[in-house]
C-alpha cells in the first residue's frame, strides 16, 4: 500500500491541526474548561462543535449527503490521529466514542427509514448515542454469554427483562442500540434492538465510578424490566445482533487505535519539549543516553501501532474485515499509548505527576486502552486462531477479504 496521502485528506488533516493546536490545546490548562467528571464542559464544547463545523470538520466519518466529511478508513487514520493531539479533539469534532461507532454501524446496516429516525439526529449532535452490550457476569468480550432477554409480544413488538453495565455515555445518551438474547441458537440467537430515553421500563441503576477521566454520560449500570421495542426498531434482523456487534466493533476498535496514536504523540511532543530544556548535572536531559532509549523506544512503539492501524484500515477500504490486523493493531497501539504517556511522565518527573500538564489526565485515560473492545488477552487468542486455521498464509501479503 502506499503511505501517502491524497492532497485532498492531507489538506483536511491539516486543518484539523490547525484547529488543535490554536482552538483546542490552549482550553486544557483552564480548569474551566472541564466538567466535574474531566471533560470538556459542555457549553464549551457546544462552542467549539459549532466552530469545527463551520470550519468543515464535522462527523468526518459519515456520508456528504448526510452532513458528514465522506472520509475512507484511511483518511480518517490520519485525521483522528491529529484530533487526538488534544484531549477535546475526538468529542469536539464528532469523531468520539460511542457515537463513533454507533454511526457507523447505523449508517451501514439500518434502513432508509432506521437512518432518518435514529441516525440523522445523532451525526447533527442532537442527540449522544449508546450501544449496550456488556452485562453484570455475562457477556464483555464474549457476546454469546448475553443474558438480557427479549421475549416476543404480540404480532409486532419485543419485552426486554435484563442488566446492561459499563455502557458507555449511558447517562446523557437518548439513542440506544441494546444487544438482547432471543434464541439459544450460538449465531442467531442475539438481536439488536433501537430505543429512545424516554421510553418506560429501563432505569439507570448507577453510574460506575471509574479511575479515569469519562466520556459525558460516564460509565453505567441498566436494568430493563419491561422495555418495550416494535419490529420496526429492530436493527438488521431478528437473530442479527451477533452479526451487528461484529460489524461495529471491528471499526470501531480501529478508530480507536487512530486515536489513541495522536494521544501518544502528544505526550511524547510534552516530553520532547521538557527534556530539550531542563538542565540536569550539567548537560540538558536530552543530551544524557539513557534519556535518549526511553524516547526512541516509545516513539518506535507508537510509529509501529501507526503502521498497523493504516494496514488495517486500508484493508478495510478493499472491503476485507481485517480481523486479525485489527487485532494486531489493538493490541500494539494499547502498549505503545501506555508506554508514550509512562515515559512522558518519567521524563516530566513531578511536574508530569501533577495537573500542570495533561499527561496525568492521559496517563489514566491510557490503562483502559489494554481492556475497552476487547482486552488485549482476548486479541492474542484471535491471532492464535487465525495463525492455527491458515497456517503460513497467515503471513499472505493484500487483502484476503476474510
Amino acid at each position: 500500500m502506499d503511505f501517502s496521502l491524497t492532497p485532498e485528506v492531507d489538506a483536511v488533516r491539516r486543518r484539523i491541526r490547525a484547529f488543535v493546536e490554536e482552538r483546542l490545546i490552549p482550553l486544557e490548562a483552564d480548569p474551566a474548561s472541564y466538567d466535574e467528571h474531566e471533560n470538556i464542559a459542555r457549553p464549551l464544547l457546544e462552542r467549539m462543535r459549532a466552530e469545527a463545523r463551520a470550519e468543515g470538520l464535522w462527523a468526518l466519518q459519515m456520508p456528504k449527503e448526510r452532513g458528514g466529511g465522506g472520509l475512507s478508513m484511511t483518511g480518517l487514520a490520519a485525521c483522528y490521529e491529529e484530533m487526538n493531539r488534544s484531549i477535546f479533539g475526538p468529542v469536539v469534532f464528532h469523531g468520539a466514542a460511542p457515537d463513533d461507532g454507533n454511526m457507523r454501524l447505523l449508517n451501514m446496516v439500518g434502513t432508509e427509514a432506521q437512518k432518518d429516525r435514529w441516525l440523522q439526529p445523532i451525526i447533527d449532535g442532537k442527540v449522544q448515542s449508546s450501544f449496550a452490550m456488556t452485562e453484570p457476569d455475562g457477556c464483555g468480550s464474549d457476546p454469546s454469554l448475553t443474558y438480557t432477554r427479549a421475549e416476543r409480544k404480540g404480532n409486532d413488538r419485543w419485552v426486554i427483562h435484563g442488566r446492561k453495565h459499563f455502557i458507555t455515555g449511558a447517562a446523557e445518551a437518548r439513542h440506544f442500540i441494546l444487544i438482547a438474547r432471543t434464541g439459544e441458537d450460538e449465531r442467531r440467537g442475539l438481536t439488536a434492538f433501537l430505543f429512545h430515553a424516554d421510553q418506560p421500563g429501563w432505569r439507570i441503576v448507577r453510574r460506575i465510578p471509574i479511575m479515569g477521566p469519562e466520556e459525558h454520560g460516564g460509565h453505567c449500570e441498566l436494568e430493563f424490566d419491561g422495555l418495550e421495542v416494535a419490529d420496526e426498531d429492530v436493527l438488521m434482523g431478528v437473530g442479527d445482533g451477533l452479526r451487528a456487534t461484529q460489524i461495529r466493533l471491528g471499526p470501531a476498535r480501529l478508530t480507536h487505535c487512530m486515536r489513541w496514536t495522536g494521544m501518544g504523540r502528544r505526550a511524547l511532543e510534552i516530553a520532547m519539549e521538557r527534556i530539550e530544556n531542563r538542565m540536569a548535572f550539567g548537560s540538558r536531559l536530552a543530551d544524557k543516553e539513557s534519556v535518549q532509549q526511553m524516547i526512541g523506544q516509545a516513539a518506535m512503539e507508537l510509529d509501529i501501532g501507526r503502521l498497523l492501524t493504516m494496514r488495517a484500515a486500508w484493508l478495510l477500504d478493499q472491503g476485507s474485515l481485517a480481523r486479525k490486523e485489527i487485532s494486531m493493531a489493538k493490541i500494539v497501539v494499547a502498549d505503545a499509548l501506555h508506554r508514550a504517556v509512562d515515559t512522558a511522565l518519567q521524563l516530566l518527573g513531578a511536574h508530569g505527576y501533577s495537573k500542570d500538564t495533561p499527561v496525568e489526565w492521559m496517563y489514566r485515560y491510557a490503562r483502559q486502552a489494554r481492556l475497552v473492545d476487547g482486552a488485549s488477552e482476548v486479541h492474542r487468542m484471535v491471532l492464535a486462531g487465525f495463525l492455527r486455521r491458515r497456517g503460513k498464509e497467515f503471513f499472505a501479503w493484500g487483502a484476503d477479504h476474510g
